[in-house]
């Protein structure tokens, strides 16, 4: 199974729009602007398996970051949750729809299905054949926990709580992803055991109501014990280069375009 990153910001990315006025600079934070690895899209993801890719959010940045990474086309698009950093690229996969000359399969929650119409209703449409002028789906509700199936990915889905709402995590084989969490109730946890490489949400240093933050993080990895954990979701307090120096070998910060195997 190959994982691809492609975005580890958080919802605003890094740099943020800001800085000197009159200058393209943006806010930085503690991030050094000359390394590459802190310019950060929006958080999203690949997986591919025996031929089969999915997409795990569709952010504002999703066109930018499939160009970057080759990516002509996926097979299926899960959402964690509906917050705009996540979903506001819907409308690029209709670009896909054009190459796969069919509806994508998109999965997701009762919740999140509810907040996609609100704010999508004219992709959620019936396809009646003919050209794609919007982006067109087959939709498939699925459970906040439990088993998955998506093409031959085989795996499990669990809930995350995430400040005043919720987020999903997903885990296939040994791997899992779990963007936007703060703390995982009982039934998450039993799902977080046994992982060779876990991609997990940090977006800053110090403790932050509705995201995991380096402590809260460095705690979880002591609890599951995976053999890999890549760091994600992250803001501008979060320089690439300062937290490869100071973690230990199992724990690194992702970076855009970052290709991992599981």
């Amino acid at each position: 199974m190959k994982i691809t990153i492609l975005g580890c910001g958080g919802s605003a990315g890094v740099p943020m729009i800001g800085g000197e006025e009159g200058t393209d600079t943006g806010i930085w934070g503690v991030c050094d602007p000359a390394n590459p690895k802190n310019h950060r899209l929006r958080s999203s993801i690949v997986i591919e398996h025996e031929g089969f890719r999915l997409l795990v959010d569709s952010g504002p940045d999703i066109r930018q970051q499939m160009l970057a990474n080759g990516l002509t086309h996926i097979d299926a698009v899960f959402y964690t949750h509906a917050h705009s950093d996540h979903i506001g690229g819907l409308d690029e996969l209709r670009a896909v729809n054009r190459v796969i000359g069919r509806p994508i399969p998109l999965l997701a929650t009762a919740d999140v299905l509810a907040e996609l119409r609100q704010r999508f209703d004219y992709a959620f449409r019936p396809w009646e054949g003919g050209t794609f002028y919007r982006p067109s789906f087959d939709v498939q509700e699925i459970p906040d926990h439990g088993p998955i199936k998506i093409g031959p990915l085989e795996g499990h889905v669990f809930p995350q709580k995430h400040g005043w709402t919720t987020s999903l995590g997903i885990r296939f084989g040994s791997f899992a992803y779990c963007t936007d969490v703060e703390s995982f109730p009982e039934e998450a946890q039993a799902m977080l055991h046994g992982l060779s490489c876990w991609v997990v949400g940090c977006f800053q240093r110090e403790a932050h109501p509705s995201h995991g933050w380096l402590g809260r993080v460095m705690e979880w990895r002591q609890q599951f014990q995976p053999q890999s954990t890549i760091l994600t979701h992250m803001g501008p307090d979060m320089d690439y280069g300062a937290l490869c120096q100071t973690l230990p070998e199992d724990v690194r910060p992702a970076w855009d375009g970052m290709v991992l195997a599981a």
